[in-house]
């Protein structure tokens, strides 16, 4: 049924007009672009200008613009559930565990999708498996192209699955309060992105709407996000999502995209990344007038083998032919049932070591973390400077410690029991 339109039509023909040559689609500003985006949300645009401009902004590639990118993502941030950002404040800081370089705050590892490998969910998997050091925000939604989404993997979770949509912008600060993870399920926590499905599915090309996602963490805003990988399907646009990032505020975050189009580091070869950091000599003044260290962007290659790991090409990684078994495969790697090399495996804690890597923890001259064999903390460096073979160390503990089973077990339990 569709839902009934409670406010007045803006027109938009005559920011459609500037943006239906090349020419003059380079003179509109990305606060224009972000104000008509904003439009959709409640639902105040016809369906067909809403379709030109998705249109426009896709022909004129102003929809990989970076500065477009950050406007429109920050107002579909602006749209979203709010979290009552003092509350979450306070059990973030209470139940922080700082450690090395990493200040205990939020981190994410997301993908934009759309790379057509269908291969496992593994940044999903990767982020419940940090989850054992680090508090995850994860954000994520039902599949739109590939085999298995974020949110349709964790709805077929067995024995018990989480109730995603008890996570909810009032209930995230309890569900922190016993875990570690939160899945911010994005159909519930964007309720306008429902005024814009309609339309998109009629629109031919991949739009921009594909490309906010992982731009449009509703925690972002908050200042409480620490850390973030984020995935894009083609290395083209790796620079344009570093630099969307950077002006969206972020601080530590990687952009990474596997040399075979892949939105994940790749266990295959080579993966492109663009590291966003503050700088060790450079420094600006803030917008309150006090110093602060510049925000730089930084371009280096991984490998497996920088982390320790063979190669393994993509077909030993599609997973399951669905949702149903992923979850199955998701359960046996929080078990640690599955052999130490399985190339599922070694992809999942490939990523997990990214993530582990760039929020810092891995700076630690000492750590808890044991696998017994391998107790002793990695202190070689690799690109970017960065300690990849710890990483993969602690990822390597995430599961054979249990602790990352423990994590998801209380988000279930939190989820299934605010459901109710």
């Amino acid at each position: 049924m569709a839902q009934p339109n409670h406010n007045p039509t803006v027109s938009i023909a005559p920011l459609l007009k500037r943006l239906s040559t090349l020419d003059s689609a380079r003179q509109v500003s990305a606060h224009e672009i972000a104000a008509a985006v904003a439009l959709v949300f409640t639902n105040s645009i016809s369906p067909v200008h809403f379709a030109l401009l998705l249109w426009a902004l896709h022909t004129t590639g102003q929809d990989h613009s970076p500065e477009v990118l950050a406007a429109c993502a920050a107002s579909m941030r602006g749209a979203a559930a709010q979290v009552d950002t003092a509350a979450l404040r306070q059990v973030v800081k209470q139940k922080a565990k700082a450690e090395g370089a990493y200040r205990g705050g939020l981190c994410d590892i997301v993908g934009t999708g759309g790379d057509g490998h269908n291969t496992y969910n593994v940044s999903t998997t990767a982020s419940i498996l940090a989850s054992a050091f680090l508090r995850i925000a994860k954000h994520g939604n039902n599949s739109s192209t590939s085999l298995s989404g974020s949110a349709d993997l964790l709805q077929h979770a067995k024995p018990t699955a989480p109730q995603i949509a008890a996570t909810t912008a009032q209930n995230l600060p309890h569900i922190y309060s016993r875990t570690n993870y939160a899945f911010l399920y994005a159909r519930e926590w964007h309720p306008g992105m429902r005024f814009a499905a309609a339309t998109r599915k009629e629109v031919p090309v991949r739009t921009i709407f594909n490309l906010l996602g992982p731009l449009a963490n509703p925690v972002h805003d908050t200042k409480l996000v620490e850390a973030r990988v984020l995935g894009v399907a083609r290395c083209s646009i790796g620079p344009h999502f570093a630099e969307a990032l950077r002006l969206s505020g972020a601080r530590k975050a990687l952009v990474v995209c596997g040399e075979e189009d892949l939105d994940e580091v790749s266990c295959a070869g080579p993966t492109r990344c663009w590291y966003i950091h503050e700088s060790h000599d450079k420094t600006k003044m803030n917008e309150e007038g006090e110093e602060e260290k510049e925000v730089v962007i930084e371009e280096f290659v991984l490998t497996p083998g920088d982390f320790g790991l063979p190669r393994h090409p993509l077909s030993s990684v599609h997973g399951g032919k669905g949702p149903a078994e992923n979850a199955e495969i998701l359960m046996k790697i929080l078990r640690n049932e599955l052999p130490r090399d399985d190339p599922v495996l070694h992809f999942v804690l490939l990523n997990t070591a990214v993530l582990l890597t760039l929020c810092g923890i891995c700076e630690a001259e000492s750590s808890t973390a044991s696998s017994g064999d391998n107790d002793q903390v990695m202190t070689e460096r690799g690109p970017g400077g960065l300690r990849w073979r710890e990483g993969l160390r602690r990822a390597r503990w995430c599961v054979e410690s249990g602790e990352a089973l423990r994590q998801w077990e209380g988000f279930v339990a939190v989820t299934n029991e605010l459901a109710k």
